[in-house]
């Protein structure tokens, strides 16, 4: 970024910093050096998306990170719309059944597969050394069905556990920045409707908001565990006949994970949050010793499971395995709910003629969250399944052991048919690219010298490589028709489970034998790719633990995942952008405060993201002393169409309303980045583009060797850039009063002209 191998850290830590080249580190001190030229220093970001290889663990949090996305995603209705509450709601509710799914998947694999079905049969047993004592056969302590039960349970709680160390630990060394010094503000000029939450002095400080949730969620987590070992000693008493004290004890814990159940959906109901000012205060005891009361109650289940009951067996699936179906329905009427709130919020949004499927953006993403999150859990409990009882599951009914609910036989059953239309879709963008090339084809000649000669290879790569980045725009039609089918799918699939209370082979045996062969084929190869998801994610993250490139290729999937803060679920990966706008916006706020300068600040791709982001920090005295400078931006075509409540072009036009000026780049090969789609009111155009890409169409005197296609990197290269940033920094230097170092020289003393900081991810 610096263009210079020699760079010395400037102020920051081995996460983050700020960089300049060597020979510019102390600039301040040399001001005659630095007459009529601006400093350069470089914003680096890239540990906190790719630097760990552990990171790339995180892909297996997917379905958290995805439903913290649909809490962003909200139409750009007026702040005080009723709707918004209901909106922020819903999302919380939903992102708790995630973490049920979860446990629910943990309790399924240990307590039902292992402890009660697999330990409980002799078959299933034998040359399983290490259940042996499990087994009745042994007549040892731990061999009674709820014992077994009971020392299984541990395999779930550390799942919570774990996930609870986490989400503490990341908020430490992640979200823990504090905000700048100074209370950003709004001008008294600026419409209240291009006024952004991204602007609130508390905006990327939500520590209290992420300790309750944390909570809520780690206490869910237990009270699942505690609901499965309550249900399945029920059942045994019912079976072996306890006496009527056990009975009265298991009806008194049963009342009491009821309250603890209530405690918690209270606390995410009431959980709120807080973007005025910063949200650091502690929160109640109650909440915070919710989790700890929680597994107190664990505790007093585990002990009540575990007593002696004479008689009592294990056999069949674990009583409770129902409860697949319940959460799907569940989610299902929440993303339905999610989508009728979402509609009322389009219908009170502004002009939002660009938002990415008519503001149902949210209830689509939301949706693909439970989707993955039952694929991911559905996956593990198929092929522990299939291990466990030599591949006999419920739709092998010949095995030692029932096998898993079958419930996830019938989603195993849909997903071919779901990547079938996912396929139609990828096929019907190929057609597209192939079309639209050839529209294009025809007006590549025309950015060129006409004098070259046509090359059709040439133009019909660059016309290639623009159609495929038109793609991009055609992202909500493959999100909505997955969405749609997904719904479709799996409604058909709980209602199948629900009507027959088979898996679909066996629900299929009285059919045509083409109905039958097709049902077990779908059952078969859906358990297998169920399965293979899980494993595709656990070998990429470790190729990404051992290799640094893939790790910067997840890191580019956390840019965008990870940039909003963790307002839905406490689990989802960190919010890398909590500490580096915080970062950004104390570097610019005390360098002009310290100097009396000026910067422009320029951000390539997701830099121009967290460039924007910082500037709306400053307050109105900073926030006139910068200029923008973005290229390669998704703001507007990602960021403005999928999230128009914080980014819309209201919001961006605030954005260039308070900024002295901004220039944005943008090449039609780029992928991600495009036009901001803004005019200045002094009637200059953010937008300077299409630039030309490749830079030269063939091979010229000054360009002997083919141009290479850029895309979205190296905007740099054009010359189209360094001309921007110079005619930038010349508007900002009139301005410039005469910096002086901190020393305090002598009065007529000139000091340097401003730095120009360039946030974006370093090479390095």
């Amino acid at each position: 970024m610096l263009g210079d191998p020699r760079v010395q850290r400037i102020t920051g830590d081995d996460t983050a910093a700020c960089y300049r080249r060597t020979e510019d580190a102390d600039a301040e001190a040399r001001p005659g050096d630095y007459r009529g030229r601006a400093v350069r220093e470089a914003y680096c970001w890239s540990n906190l998306t790719s630097g760990n290889g552990a990171r790339a663990l995180w892909l297996l949090l997917v379905p958290f990170m995805v439903a913290n996305l649909a809490h962003w995603m909200r139409p750009a209705a007026p702040p005080d719309h009723k709707a918004h509450r209901i909106y922020d709601v819903l999302v919380r509710v939903l992102a708790l059944t995630l973490t049920v799914l979860l446990a629910a998947a943990a309790c399924e694999v240990a307590l039902d597969l292992t402890a009660w079905q697999c330990a409980g049969t002799p078959a299933c047993v034998a040359g399983r050394s290490w259940m042996g004592f499990l087994s009745p056969a042994e007549s040892g302590w731990w061999s009674a069905p709820g014992r077994r039960l009971v020392l299984a349970s541990a395999v779930p709680l550390l799942v919570i556990g774990f996930l609870w160390w986490l989400s503490h630990r990341t908020w430490s060394a992640y979200e823990s920045a504090s905000p700048p010094p100074r209370t950003p503000g709004t001008s008294r000029d600026t419409p209240a409707d291009e006024r952004t939450a991204l602007s609130m002095h508390g905006f990327w400080y939500g520590r209290r908001l992420v300790a309750r949730l944390r909570a809520a969620h780690t206490t869910t987590g237990v009270l699942t565990i505690a609901v499965a070992l309550r249900v399945a000693t029920a059942k045994l008493d019912e079976r072996s006949g306890a006496g009527t004290a056990l009975t009265a004890i298991g009806q008194v814990l049963t009342a009491l994970v009821v309250v603890f159940v209530a405690t918690t959906l209270v606390v995410v109901w009431r959980t709120v949050r807080s973007e005025a000012v910063p949200d650091d205060q502690s929160d109640r005891l109650v909440v915070r010793a919710l989790p700890y009361a929680s597994l107190g109650a664990l505790a007093l289940v585990a002990v009540h499971a575990a007593w002696e009951r004479a008689g009592a067996q294990s056999y069949g699936p674990l009583p409770g395995a129902a409860a697949f179906g319940g959460i799907a329905v569940l989610q299902g009427v929440l993303v339905l709910a999610l989508a009728v709130t979402a509609w009322l919020l389009q219908r009170a949004a502004r002009d939002e003629q660009r938002t990415a499927l008519r503001g149902m953006g949210g209830p689509a993403v939301a949706l693909l969250a439970c989707a993955v999150g039952g694929v991911l859990s559905g996956g593990v409990a198929q092929r522990f399944g299939d291990w466990i009882d030599g591949g006999a599951t419920s739709y092998r009914p010949h095995g030692p052991i029932v096998g898993p609910p079958v419930l996830l036989s019938w989603q195993a059953s849909v997903l071919p048919v779901l990547l079938v239309v996912v396929a139609v879709v990828a096929v019907l963008a190929a057609v597209r690219v192939v079309l639209v090339r050839g529209q294009v084809s025809g007006n590549i000649a025309g950015f060129y010298d006409p004098r070259e000669r046509h090359d059709e290879r040439r133009t019909k790569r660059i016309a290639g490589t623009i159609a495929r980045a038109g793609l991009t725009d055609e992202a909500p039609v493959l999100v909505a028709a997955t969405s749609a089918v997904t719904l479709v799918l799996g409604t058909g699939a709980v209602i199948g489970a629900w009507l027959t209370g088979l898996a679909p082979g066996r629900a299929a045996e009285g059919a045509p034998p083409v109905v039958h062969a097709a049902a077990e084929t779908a059952e078969s190869l859906g358990s297998w790719l169920m399965g293979a998801g899980v494993i595709l994610l656990i070998t990429m993250g470790r190729r990404a633990y051992r290799d640094h490139s893939a790790r910067r290729t997840i890191g580019i999937l956390w840019d965008v995942g990870t940039f909003w803060p963790r307002a839905a679920h406490p689990f989802a990966p960190p919010c890398y952008a909590e500490r580096a706008v915080p970062d950004l916006t104390w570097r610019i706020a005390t360098w002009t405060e310290r100097f009396d300068g000026r910067v422009v600040i320029s951000g390539h791709s997701q830099g121009s993201v967290l460039a924007s982001a910082a500037v709306w920090q400053l307050d109105l005295v900073t926030r006139s002393r910068v200029a923008l400078l973005t290229y390669g931006s998704p703001l507007e075509r990602l960021y403005g169409r999928w999230f128009p409540a914080f980014f819309g072009p209201p919001a961006l036009t605030g954005l260039h309303r308070e900024t002295d000026d901004w220039r944005n780049l943008w090449r039609f090969t780029d992928p991600i980045g495009g036009p901001i789609r803004l005019d200045g009111e002094d009637g200059r155009t953010i937008d300077l583009g299409p630039l030309c890409d490749p830079l030269a169409y063939g091979r010229t005197l000054q360009n002997p060797l083919p141009a290479q296609i850029l895309g979205h990197g190296d905007y740099q290269a054009d010359p189209a850039f360094a001309r921007v940033r110079t005619e930038l920094i010349a508007r900002l230097g009139p301005a410039v009063p005469a910096q002086r170092p901190e020393t305090e020289p002598a009065p007529d003393s000139p000091g340097p002209p401003p730095p120009q900081g360039s946030p974006g991810r370093s090479s390095a």
